[in-house]
């Protein structure tokens, strides 16, 4: 399976709010970081629990409207179209960095003022 196909199941494992089914794709040391977060997650463990919250991350009315993928050595980037009850439409991109076929760091990649604004 080429990693893309991999990030892309990962989206689909999202909006079916299969989060176990997520993080099977991810190393038990992974990282995520994303701007404006006080905290990095590390570990497998700590970002599946984050995902329990996932209603509380997003802004109000957050919704996926245009996703691709795009794919290099070793690395995937997803650019994600999206809006939310604040804002009408924009844009964000999502990287991640893989060893082998399991993702070890999914870093977001944000106008952090557009989206404060969205809450």
């Amino acid at each position: 399976m080429n990693l893309a196909n991999i990030v892309q199941r990962g989206w689909d494992a999202v909006a079916a709010a299969d989060f176990d089914a997520l993080v099977a794709d991810y190393e038990q040391d992974m990282t995520f970081i994303m701007p404006g977060q006080a905290n990095v997650l590390e570990g497998r463990q700590a970002f599946r629990a984050a995902l329990d919250g996932l209603d509380r991350i997003l802004p109000p009315g957050f919704e996926i409207t245009g996703l691709r993928q795009l794919e290099g050595a070793n690395e995937v980037v997803s650019i994600v179209e999206w809006k939310s009850e604040k804002v009408a439409g924009s844009q964000l991109s999502v990287l991640f960095r893989f060893r082998g076929d399991k993702i070890f760091e999914e870093r977001w990649f944000i106008d952090t003022e557009q989206w404060k604004s969205a809450f």
